[in-house]
């Protein structure tokens, strides 16, 4: 089995109270799930917000080691003519 990201599983959880929400007879037990949605639906925005960061900081600290690598392999020069 592939591990859900935190965004997927949020959603999932959000659309699964929307169908409790919509199968719900008494109003106060849709109106909680209702809350639940919108709960869910934050916490996966967040979540989303979150991986393209990390993403985004991954990327940046790859490119930034690379760089210092290729400066790393460069020959010295003494500034002595």
């Amino acid at each position: 089995m592939a591990h859900m990201s935190d965004h997927e599983t949020f959603s999932a959880r959000a659309a699964d109270a929307r169908s409790a929400a919509e199968a719900a007879t008494l109003d106060n037990v849709r109106d909680r799930c209702l809350r639940a949605e919108a709960a869910w639906i934050a916490m996966a925005d967040r979540a989303a917000r979150n991986e393209t960061m990390r993403a985004t900081l991954l990327a940046k600290k790859a490119a930034d080691q690379a760089e210092a690598a290729a400066e790393a392999a460069l020959p010295e020069t003494s500034g002595v003519d």
